[in-house]
């Protein structure tokens, strides 16, 4: 049973010269239950858009199906965005204790929750730490597992690597992997970098530009774990490239 099903979704916005804009046109697309998928189009096509539709912050035009709630989920989300937004006058810890809060987690489960997500992506020794003193990887790493306390059942991925250097996105993309075959969400990942969709994903789906819609599904028949550069992936990359007409 598909645990995410989107069907037929559109979405315009009015510009500031009185225009109309639109976004999405009939997006439609699944994702089953602890699957890894991948959203890859250009940027500025709506990718961001379809996820902040998933997670109820706007409104739209057409279906989303979460856990067969239609529309109304009771699905619990986290939500990784471009930048890790954290508050730079919290401490690491007091970040993610503002979300468990804001998330009603009783008081005195909330600082073993932190410290097992911390723990998860490497930070147990900078809880105390502020986040202008931690590097652009780190503060990556604080994002993913504020967003991971929550212990949702859906983890929304909005290029969360890609303002980092490539080593540094190497790295957290591994480790990103690791994390979901341990904690086993459903992960929603958008992207428009194509080797990144090939390691990642278990299914991509490859999006137009505006207005944006899905013009091909592909499952990535490579087997994990998977090595940057290795011949498959290559391949799998450039018949990608060459199907988004690049």
């Amino acid at each position: 049973m598909p645990e995410i099903i989107v069907r037929n979704l559109e979405k315009s916005f009015d510009s500031i010269d009185g225009k109309t804009i639109n976004v999405l046109n009939g997006v439609s697309f699944e994702a089953q239950d602890r699957e890894f998928v991948c959203l890859l189009g250009p940027s500025g096509c709506g990718k961001s858009t379809i996820l902040s539709i998933i997670a109820g912050l706007i409104d739209y035009s057409g279906q989303v199906i979460i856990d067969k709630e239609s529309n109304n989920s009771k699905a619990k989300i986290g939500y990784i965005f471009q930048s890790p937004r954290l508050l730079n006058w919290k401490t690491v810890k007091h970040n993610i204790k503002f979300v468990l809060e804001a998330n009603r987690v009783m008081p005195e489960n909330r600082d073993k929750i932190i410290d097992r997500y911390l723990d998860l992506v490497g930070l147990g020794e900078v809880e105390d730490n502020y986040p202008l003193f931690l590097s652009g990887g780190m503060r990556a790493r604080v994002g993913i597992a504020r967003a991971l306390a929550i212990e949702p059942e859906i983890l929304l991925m909005d290029e969360p690597f890609s303002h980092l250097d490539e080593l540094t996105a190497r790295r957290l993309r591994e480790e990103i992997l690791k994390i979901w075959h341990e904690e086993k969400r459903t992960v929603i990942f958008v992207t428009h970098n194509a080797l990144e969709a090939v390691f990642l994903a278990d299914k991509i789906f490859l999006l137009s530009d505006k207005p944006c819609k899905v013009f091909k599904e592909i499952s990535v028949n490579i087997a994990r774990p998977r090595v940057f550069e290795s011949p498959q992936m290559i391949k799998l990359e450039k018949e990608i490239i060459s199907s988004m007409g690049l």
